[in-house]
């Protein structure tokens, strides 16, 4: 007997069913050779998918190409390598002798990373690999042996906190390895980037220093500092890093060879490519978010919704837009968040460079770019165009280092040129003054050293390698995410700031912010009366040609953040556009207050001039007197005018002034935020700091341990910047 088979059309009613298990229910036997074929064959798919677990579920080591980029893969230089997290293993495989780690938010200890590898390179023949700390476990690190030098670039941010992609290695060193000499093998540099201006200066470097050595790690130099307060990091780092070739020079016995220019990738014409095959204007999708972080959100284009100045004085002026995130699902903010914005260079300052490289002819050519190291991942989109990258990828506006100076001065045009060159970026007073009074970027400079012939004979690779990379801007967000869920408000002081003049006789050059004068000029486009009109004419900057203006942002999650209770007080200090914050947590609590209790709240608020710079000055008013009228929340606006006929007020002031019932409120368990500058953010510090101590009789070092204390428990929460 052979198998039945039942099709479905046979079945026209369930009645037919009985009969079917009726004639199915006689015992089944193989009939014949076909019969007995088919089942070894059944039997043979059944013992392998029992066996999945073994033979199909079995990872596949060539799974990780499905997600590579074409570009990044160099198929025909270098063979595919499947990415280990061990970097003992990796240094092993890769024939390397130093590993240079980078955490770094801003992009500047990423940059100094790979400065520094290309020179132990180039002046020592050290092979070395620049590793992203969240690339590899950090347990790893001890296995690295003796023979190996590792080298840690670290930033400070915030209240001492690590970067984001340093967050599991600071995990990991900070906790309690056990065994006092687990790290003895472990050789080691350290370079640490901070703002002085903070209260926790350089912590990081210094917190995982200590323990590095606790654990018996062997340190190479003294561990390098910078200050970004005294505009003296480049500096810094220059120092530090002679102090490290020479000891390496030392201690490992190395040679140094004379500095010629090695490049670490290729840039080649790909005229067989049409503008539909380039990569074109999104600034993040090959550089800072490379990787998904659990701070940040996916980068989008958000088109802008509305724009307004909310002051214009002489040349200061403060715009105010919304962004709609609505089209974006998944995309979500909460009230107190940052939004990240990827700007654009101006045009001008794209010219300068072009004509500074004699390839203004050049801007739209397509361009082929290769990393020409397995271990290096190139970070910029390929194919593209020279404009495109001075657009949207490059940092052409960067004040250009001591130190790239002198890397110029093998391509210089003229032997003027290059003794200007060299002359300028070995006298480090010289180049002080240079930019004390002029905002030197790589155009400008490749102009003032040669202001006839153009650097024709500068590599596109050198210019690549040398330019940081894009970086986003970010903005305390000022809309609240309960009323206005599905747009996001930014509120930008447009910046235009002086530099210090040094030099008797010289006149100060101005510095325009690049994301400020962007969204400004993004927000006069969306104003204009006449569209056919191209405001980048008037305010030089490549807009979109069709369609409504966008800005390409992310959303970054923050800590800065209203109690989960709404009855506990709030204390909101800020200067400026430091009230951004407060105006999206004011406008939540008088929705709150509408039917239920909320906590009182008192907001200090400097600018400079009440008829002036008193930014959402309406809006904030009207809170405070709809709540007094309903009488259903305690608000007072405490103001601070600091360039007024009649007083010079600062919101540390106006705090001092009522530091009896800051304290009061703080111990009835007030939570305190201060937004603006880290200056203001000090200084208000030490004013509650002296406040205490005066007010409570507490000694000096009692009051700091107290407003420590208001720190780690969450009451006192600052997000500054500067």
């Amino acid at each position: 007997m052979g198998f039945y088979t039942v099709k479905p059309e046979s079945l026209e009613s369930l009645e037919s069913l009985p009969h079917l298990f009726r004639t199915c229910s006689k015992p089944l036997y193989p009939q014949s050779a076909a019969d007995i074929a088919a089942l070894l064959v059944i039997a043979a798919f059944s013992a392998i998918y029992l066996l999945r677990g073994t033979v199909w579920d079995r990872p596949d080591s060539h799974h990780y190409i499905l997600f590579e980029r074409p570009q990044q893969n160099d198929d025909h230089k270098h063979p595919r390598l499947e990415a280990t997290r061990n970097i003992a293993q990796k240094l092993e495989e890769s024939d390397n002798d130093c590993v240079i780690f980078w955490g770094s938010q801003s992009g500047t200890g990423e940059g100094f990373a790979r400065r520094l590898a290309k020179e132990c390179q180039q002046r020592f023949s050290l092979a070395t690999i620049v590793a992203d700390l969240s690339d590899y476990d950090p347990e790893t690190i001890r296995l690295v042996p003796l023979s190996k030098l590792v080298v840690f670039i670290l930033s400070t941010y915030g209240e001492g906190d690590p970067s984001d992609n340093a967050l599991g290695f600071w995990d990991w060193v900070t906790k309690d390895l056990g065994d006092s000499a687990l790290l003895c093998n472990l050789r080691y540099a350290a370079f640490g980037l901070g703002n002085s201006n903070y209260q926790h200066y350089n912590r990081v470097i210094t917190v995982v220093t200590e323990l590095l050595d606790q654990q018996g790690a062997q340190r190479l130099i003294a561990v390098g500092k910078s200050d970004d307060a005294a505009r003296s990091t480049e500096e810094d780092f220059m120092a530090w890093k002679e102090e490290f070739f020479a000891a390496i020079a030392l201690q490992l016995q190395l040679e140094e060879h004379p500095v010629v220019y090695q490049a670490t990738l290729s840039v080649s014409k790909a005229e067989s490519l049409k503008f539909s095959d380039l990569h074109q204007d999104d600034p993040s999708q090959f550089q800072g978010q490379s990787k998904a972080s659990t701070k940040t959100s996916a980068t989008r284009p958000l088109n802008i919704k509305a724009a307004r100045e909310l002051f214009q004085v002489g040349s200061r002026n403060c715009v105010h837009m919304e962004v709609d995130i609505g089209e974006h699902p998944g995309l979500a903010y909460k009230t107190g968040d940052h939004i990240g914005i990827w700007p654009t260079n101006p045009e001008t300052e794209v010219e300068n460079l072009l004509r500074a490289l004699g390839r203004q002819a050049q801007g739209d050519m397509p361009l082929q770019l290769q990393s020409l190291s397995a271990e290096t991942r190139l970070k910029l989109p390929t194919p593209t165009t020279l404009n495109t990258l001075s657009r949207f990828h490059l940092e052409i506006c960067a004040p250009l280092s001591r130190d790239a100076m002198l890397g110029l001065a093998e391509f210089a045009p003229t032997t003027d040129a290059k003794a200007f060159v060299t002359e300028l970026s070995r006298d480090s007073k010289r180049y002080q003054e240079l930019i004390s009074h002029t905002h030197i970027t790589l155009g400008r400079f490749l102009e003032l050293a040669s202001p006839e012939l153009a650097w024709k004979d500068l590599p596109l690779s050198w210019v690549i390698e040398t330019l940081p990379s894009f970086q986003p801007r970010y903005y305390s967000i000022s809309s609240s995410s309960v009323l206005s869920p599905y747009r996001i408000a930014i509120t930008a002081l447009v910046a235009a700031d002086p530099l210090p003049v040094i030099l008797p006789g010289k006149v100060a050059a101005v510095v325009n912010g690049v994301a400020t004068n962007y969204l400004h000029t993004l927000s006069q486009a969306l104003n204009s009366d006449n569209p056919d009109v191209t405001v980048s004419k008037v305010i030089p900057y490549h807009l979109p040609t069709s369609g409504k203006p966008y800005i390409y942002a992310h959303i970054r999650r923050s800590k800065f953040k209203l109690p989960v209770s709404k009855t506990t007080p709030v204390i909101m200090i800020a200067a400026g556009t430091g009230v951004a914050p407060f105006r999206a947590f004011l406008t939540e609590r008088a929705k709150v207050a509408a039917s239920a209790e909320v906590g009182a709240m008192r907001l200090f608020f400097g600018c400079r001039n009440p008829n002036e710079d008193y930014i959402y000055r309406d809006e904030l008013e009207s809170i405070q007197e709809k709540l007094c009228a309903n009488g259903t929340g305690d608000l007072k606006i405490i103001t601070a005018y600091s360039r007024t006929k009649d007083s010079k007020v600062y919101v540390q002031d106006r705090v001092m002034e009522h530091i009896a019932e800051v304290l009061q409120l703080l111990e009835d368990g007030a939570s305190l935020y201060v937004c603006g500058r880290t200056a203001m953010a000090k200084e208000v510090g030490r004013r509650v700091v002296d406040g205490a101590r005066r007010q409570r009789g507490l000694g000096q070092t009692m009051a700091e341990e107290w407003l420590e204390t208001l720190k780690r428990q969450g009451k006192w929460k600052e997000d500054v910047w500067g």
